[in-house]
């Protein structure tokens, strides 16, 4: 360990150390924490049971469900499983009052908003949404749920905001299915991507941000990435390592006078990638980890990639990124099987940004910057991590299209309890 580290760790641990009494009023926060949330409910027996399932996503119980959460607070056990799985109210008011808190304490101009779909593992086939499909939770093709959320990291913290459950095509189209699941009637089929531009629609305004991120399960999406362009939003969208380009800054073949002149030959990232040799790369170190810094060497290209049907689409940077493989947070936040590659030795992950959006050519980011984005998506893991380790977040037992919504805006708005609760505890 560097003494540099070793400095910086001691000072890390340092911040760790809290008084047990710091969390004896911790309830009654809570009880100050919720008010909002129980306003933006119509009923007084939603506004109370609120507070209830909230208690019980923030205690010590093992698992989080209504069954062990009414047990915990001392109410009937059908009040809470009807409270979250099948009670007409709509969770659209809470999240409302989330963002708006969130935007308060955490927002800055440059902000990033980062989209995630997230898979949670379920048995049968009774589950809303649930179906055989790509499960990034397991690594492999197995029956689960989908959510598609929205987060948002800024340079004080990163907590997540909006979400939308994925219904497969044939869910969508199963009316038998939808009935016993409660599915709304005008609920229809949409790609993750429309997903994630609804809610980009929806809060882009109302939250301060400089960058869009996401995974390569949305950035392998051209029409995507225009979308993004045509709405004038700045973005890093990882790709797979198939993704078809050509590099316009190699050296071209000379000109024989004859016919067109020649340009870069199309090929997979992964074709192109070993003529960048071991010269060029620059290190940062991005973030402190618990075996010292954690960094990673990075270069840039401008390129094109192919669009549908083979035409050429725009140009934009092509970040590559590289960790040694004996480091095993390579992974971090990969989604399917050619998110990244090794040689060997090294592990990669590609990301584009446009060099225009509406009509407006940009400058190429610095290193650094493109860093900072990319760093997002790990803090959007840790999101998750916070939420499925403190909130319960994927201990629900609901069945139902209502279930489902009622118990992810629950987990976080508890989690943004805790972020609260951490910021005040450091100030002491």
């Amino acid at each position: 360990m560097t003494p540099v580290w070793a400095q910086r760790q001691e000072e890390l641990l340092s911040d760790c150390i809290v008084s047990p009494d710091v969390f004896n009023h911790m309830v009654d926060r809570l009880r100050d924490f919720v008010a909002p949330y129980q306003h933006a409910l119509e009923t007084e027996a939603g506004q109370r049971n609120v507070h209830l399932y909230l208690a019980g996503l923030l205690s010590h119980l093992d698992r989080k469900n209504a069954e062990k959460i009414a047990a915990l607070v001392d109410v009937e056990r059908l009040v809470l499983q009807d409270f979250i799985g099948t009670a007409p109210w709509d969770h659209r008011p809470l999240v409302t009052v989330l963002v708006g808190h969130v935007v308060g304490r955490l927002g800055e101009p440059d902000g990033i908003i980062a989209f995630d779909p997230r898979s949670f593992p379920k048995r049968g086939t009774h589950s809303v949404g649930v179906k055989r499909q790509w499960c990034g939770h397991r690594g492999k093709v197995d029956n689960c749920q989908v959510g598609v959320f929205m987060g948002y990291v800024s340079r004080h913290d990163h907590t997540l905001l909006d979400f939308r459950l994925s219904l497969p095509e044939d869910w969508a189209r199963d009316e038998q299915r939808r009935q016993a699941c409660h599915v709304p009637e005008d609920v229809s089929y949409h790609t993750r991507q429309d997903q994630c531009l609804e809610m980009l629609d929806l809060w882009r305004d109302q939250v301060p941000h400089g960058w869009v991120t996401g995974d390569d399960e949305l950035g392998r999406h051209t029409r995507w990435r225009g979308e993004l362009r045509q709405r004038g939003e700045r973005s890093v969208l990882g790709v797979p390592c198939t993704t078809t380009m050509r590099d316009l800054e190699a050296p071209l073949p000379e000109y024989q006078g004859r016919g067109r002149r020649p340009k870069a030959p199309w090929q997979s990232v992964s074709a192109w990638r070993p003529s960048l040799g071991s010269n060029g790369w620059t290190r940062l170190t991005v973030r402190d980890g618990e075996k010292g810094p954690v960094g990673m060497e990075m270069v840039t290209r401008r390129v094109q990639t192919r669009l549908e049907r083979k035409r050429t689409g725009p140009e934009e940077w092509l970040v590559v990124t590289r960790r040694p493989l004996a480091d095993d947070r390579i992974l971090e936040g990969t989604s399917s099987p050619d998110a990244t590659e090794h040689d060997g030795r090294y592990g990669y992950r590609y990301d584009l940004t446009p060099t225009w959006v509406s009509a407006v050519e940009l400058k190429e980011p610095s290193l650094a910057e493109l860093a900072r984005v990319i760093k997002a998506g790990l803090c959007i893991e840790a999101s998750f991590q916070r939420g499925k380790g403190e909130a319960g977040m994927d201990e629900y037992q609901v069945r139902t299209w209502q279930g489902w919504h009622h118990h992810m805006a629950l987990t976080l708005i508890a989690v943004w309890f805790l972020i609260v609760r951490q910021v005040a505890l450091k100030r002491k």
